[in-house]
């Protein structure tokens, strides 16, 4: 089987209960801190120098800081390690002592010293699209991401915070999964996500009423915003 073909996406929860070291502290490092620093990561970086951006989540107590360059027994404790920036062989010894640590570990643009790849992310709210190649095109992943950026605009972060207000209400007022579903179904396939693209937010609500019950949507949001 190519090793293109051994990917297995997933995406990780609760990343401030476990503890990340990230080697690297230029641009590349940067962003994928404050990617990390999004998910409130427990993270620690290892690098003689940072970034102005960096300093300043420093200087924040975002995360902790080791102001040297990567030694032996850096991983001790983490559940993940990535290292964006390196010299000499870094990158082998890292990836050495992940593996023997168990731990997940990325080495970027180093495919061969990582057990994991990021994919190339576009975020709206609660939807994460990730976006992979498998290494054989990063590049494309890239164009790829750019595309959806501005396909997927913001609207679909507004629309799904609000799907997350209405799931207790749905329950309360609909016991049966199956009416529950057919709702969810009706919602998606509505008008409701063009309002919000067109910010027609009280014609959202009000089409989200007409299809699971102004009980659900009353029990979602303030009255004001329902009735205004």
């Amino acid at each position: 089987m190519s090793n293109t073909m051994e990917m297995f996406p997933i995406y990780l929860r609760r990343l401030d209960e476990r503890k990340t070291v990230l080697v690297g502290g230029d641009d590349e490092a940067e962003e994928k801190v404050e990617q990390l620093l999004e998910r409130n990561a427990n993270l620690t970086v290892i690098s003689p120098h940072l970034t102005e951006k960096m300093w300043r989540w420093v200087r924040e107590s975002r995360f902790k800081w080791i102001p040297r360059n990567y030694k032996q027994g850096d991983l001790e404790g983490a559940f993940m390690a990535i290292v964006a920036e390196y010299e000499g062989d870094i990158n082998k010894k890292v990836y050495q002592e992940a593996k023997e640590r168990n731990i997940l570990v990325n080495v970027m643009d180093d495919l061969p010293n990582a057990n994991f790849a990021f994919g190339s992310i576009v975020r709206r709210g609660p939807l994460t699209i990730s976006i992979s190649t498998s290494g054989a095109a990063p590049a494309l992943s890239v164009r790829l991401r750019e595309r959806f950026e501005e396909e997927f605009g913001p609207e679909y972060g507004q629309f799904l915070e609000f799907m997350q207000k209405l799931r207790k209400p749905m329950a309360k007022y609909h016991e049966k999964f199956s009416d529950r579903k057919d709702l969810w179904y009706k919602l998606i396939d509505s008008e409701v996500l063009s309002f919000f693209r067109q910010g027609k937010i009280k014609e959202a609500y009000h089409k989200t009423a007409e299809i699971v019950g102004e009980k659900v949507v009353g029990d979602a949001l303030p009255t004001e915003q329902v009735t205004a």
